[in-house]
């Protein structure tokens, strides 16, 4: 990422015309993972794009109800501007929007330095470090959904048959828009290849192919873009909020993770046992879990997702094809040889989970630290392994007392994450009797379902 590198403008509007495009939506990511963007004309690349386009930094610090909090580049320092340049290689035309595409966007500072709050500058920290161990990390994310329509003024579940896990068709797709939708992405080319709906009434899942870990992380936030401005299309309501039901599960966001020495995959050996580099990765994330857990899980409402039996995290662990553990390593080997951290929750930071994770991972590697023996069978009750912590403020805690997590992504994007969701917190307190409850609230849903 350089802001001088010189883009050649005139080339990237000359290919957009001649596709018939002639407005380019410039996409970026705030810290809660909410997407920022403005509709440029095509017409006016050179003029418009040339430095910028530039947006008020307060967007760091804006919550979900529209508060401006104190902060980096805030009221403090004057409400400076931040600068943007488009990702050409990121340019998606959208098939349900003619003539408009979709771009990326790297976020700089007024100096031209790379953004120290920017979710896609934190990640290219990390897999800076990667690459001074001559290694490349590849990730594959795996996110649910819900689609809701509107009753009432109430967002419902578009239907209620319960036990439909792992199928298509009318019976789980009754207005045919999750077909569409699976149609639309893969005509926008980020990876898709299948989809079904998952375990709960309303509930989906649309599977993308893994990439290097920039690559993987634009295309899921393009994704996660995608889907909610093709529900809001229809008349309906797409949420990756974690868990928006009482009576149903939540939406996950695992991610899938190895990593790469001159393009061959280095964590099984030929018998297929894992190597030291991925053994040295889970000591990683196992050692910094309490502090990861508020990047993975960045809501009050995600930890009412996680506890014993419910197929989401609730120990520090991990095991082989155990889908009770923290992390559990897939059966295939060879090239397909990986990590799957299932902590994480539907509403995280497509670039902020990745950074957290091999953030996490390059420690162990640095370190050379060693993993303890895999658990094996229903792992909720085994007390052997500590408990992950149970809610954001216990989260947060323990991520402001994690110096190495802290250094690897920077101490400005922690501090400001920090601000956010620690408002987060007492908001929330505030605003319920019994602020413990395991019930998923009102004052949880006015404040993820829509954004998230």
């Amino acid at each position: 990422m350089d802001a001088s590198r010189p883009l050649d403008l005139a080339d990237v509007r000359a290919g957009l015309q001649a596709r018939g495009i002639d407005v380019l939506r410039v996409l970026y990511s705030d810290v809660l993972g909410i997407t920022r963007s403005k509709d440029m004309l095509v017409t006016q690349m050179e003029r418009a794009l040339g430095h910028g386009p530039t947006f008020c930094q307060g967007v760091w610090v804006t919550t979900t109800q529209g508060d401006v909090l104190d902060g980096h580049g805030s009221v403090s320092d004057g409400l400076p501007d931040l600068v943007t340049q488009i990702v050409p290689s990121t340019i998606r035309d959208l098939p349900w929007e003619p003539g408009v595409a979709y771009v990326v966007a790297d976020v700089y500072e007024p100096d031209g330095s790379p953004h120290p709050i920017a979710p896609r500058s934190i990640l290219q920290q990390v897999i800076d470090g990667y690459a001074e161990l001559g290694l490349t990390p590849v990730t594959g994310p795996e996110l649910e959904y819900y689609v809701m329509a509107e009753n009432d003024g109430v967002w419902e579940r578009t239907f209620d048959k319960k036990g439909r896990v792992y199928t298509t068709g009318a019976t789980v797709d009754p207005g045919g828009h999750f077909l569409y939708t699976l149609r639309m992405c893969d005509k926008l080319d980020i990876g898709a290849f299948a989809g079904n709906h998952e375990f709960c009434p309303s509930q989906y899942e649309i599977n993308l192919w893994h990439a290097d870990a920039m690559l993987s992380a634009d295309r899921t936030f393009i994704f996660k873009t995608a889907i909610k401005d093709l529900a809001a299309q229809a008349g309906l309501l797409a949420s990756f909020m974690g868990k928006p039901f009482n009576d149903e599960g939540g939406s996950g966001f695992h991610v899938h993770f190895s990593v790469e020495r001159d393009g061959e995959n280095v964590m099984a050996d030929a018998s297929g046992e894992l190597t030291p580099t991925a053994l040295s990765m889970i000591a990683g994330i196992l050692a910094h879990a309490p502090a990861l857990s508020a990047l993975t899980n960045p809501t009050v409402n995600a930890y009412k997702r996680l506890g014993p039996d419910t197929l989401a995290p609730y120990r520090i662990n991990w095991g082989h094809d155990n889908r009770s553990t923290m992390v559990r390593i897939p059966p295939e080997r060879g090239r397909g040889t990986r990590l799957e951290l299932r902590i994480g929750d539907g509403a995280a930071n497509p670039y902020v989970i990745s950074a957290a994770v091999l953030g996490a991972a390059l420690d162990g590697l640095q370190r050379g630290l060693t993993a303890p023996d895999p658990l094996e069978g229903w792992t909720y009750e085994d007390e052997a392994a500590e408990v992950i912590p149970m809610t954001l403020e216990d989260a947060l805690a323990a991520l402001a007392q994690d110096d190495v997590l802290k250094g690897l992504l920077g101490g400005t994007f922690i501090d400001t994450f920090v601000t956010m969701k620690s408002d987060e917190v007492r908001r929330y307190n505030e605003a319920n009797d019994d602020p413990a409850t395991r019930e998923v609230t009102e004052w949880e849903v006015q404040e993820y379902l829509l954004d998230y």
